[in-house]
């Protein structure tokens, strides 16, 4: 997994944590052929439940605006019309219109535990609604989308820790997973997995005040993921600060201490 865990805030809190990337910074990764992620990707494809478009909009300075950032930024990933452009990355993506705010196009195929089609022309407050601990992030929300949508590249990442080793966990495809039935930590720890995003934002351009909004899942199993002391206490000290309202969000409010117990036998 591509992912450092000096983004595992501590103490945790529910906030953008956007950072500036510099001109020329790959924000796009080639998907694997026959990779798990890509057979999950195809899956959704050819059921036609990737792409969702409100009525009027086109999204062609979008897609047009995805192959130049591969191209400029060295991604060999290419798409056409036999390699779609949903099986040739990684990352997910959704166009974010900084006039109104709302999501106008998502090529989504797997979500983390919400539903793509219904978040088609929701506006920034609506589309943060149910996250915990949102004042933050609903206060800021039209400097956010301005910030995002006017011109420049950001990333932000988030995490969870999930029973399941599907990346596609949208809420009506597929049941939530149950956690391990075991009370055992070292047990339990070896049948989870660390669950964390990345996300970036890349101007569309072309006239529009649009932004490309992209999501790359990344999966390992726990036990792997966390391989030093240090891992094991950033983790620990992040779930261990997280707020009532955030471990329900997340569904890890039964399972925390748990979790705790497992990382203090890594720590030092």
């Amino acid at each position: 997994m591509d992912f450092d865990f000096s983004h595992i805030a501590v103490p945790f809190r529910m906030q953008p944590g956007l950072t500036r990337l510099a001109p020329g910074t790959p924000q796009l990764t080639s998907l694997a052929p026959a990779s798990a992620l890509w057979q999950e990707k195809q899956l959704v494809l050819q059921a036609g439940r990737s792409r969702h478009c409100l009525a009027g909009f086109d999204p062609a300075p979008a897609i047009e605006s995805i192959a130049q950032h591969a191209q400029l930024t060295g991604a060999s990933g290419t798409f056409d019309s036999e390699l779609p452009l949903e099986l040739a990355f990684e990352q997910d993506f959704a166009v974010l219109d900084g006039a109104t705010g709302a999501l106008p196009w998502l090529c989504v195929c797997v979500p983390s535990s919400w539903a793509p089609e219904e978040k088609l022309g929701l506006d920034f407050m609506a589309l943060h609604a149910p996250v915990a601990d949102n004042a933050a992030l609903l206060a800021a929300s039209k400097q956010l989308v301005q910030l995002v949508t006017a011109g420049d590249c950001w990333e932000r990442h988030v995490w969870t820790i999930s029973p399941s080793p599907r990346h596609d966990q949208h809420p009506h495809r597929h049941p939530r997973a149950p956690w391990p039935a075991t009370q055992d930590p070292q047990a339990f720890a070896d049948q989870c997995f660390l669950r964390a995003e990345r996300q970036t934002f890349f101007p569309v351009g072309r006239g529009t005040r649009q932004a490309v909004f992209t999501i790359r899942v990344m999966l390992e199993p726990l036990v792997h993921a966390v391989d030093t002391p240090y891992k094991a206490q950033r983790l620990h000290d992040s779930l261990a600060s997280m707020s009532d309202a955030v471990l329900a969000y997340k569904n890890l409010a039964a399972t925390q201490p748990l979790l705790l117990r497992w990382l203090r036998t890594r720590m030092p």
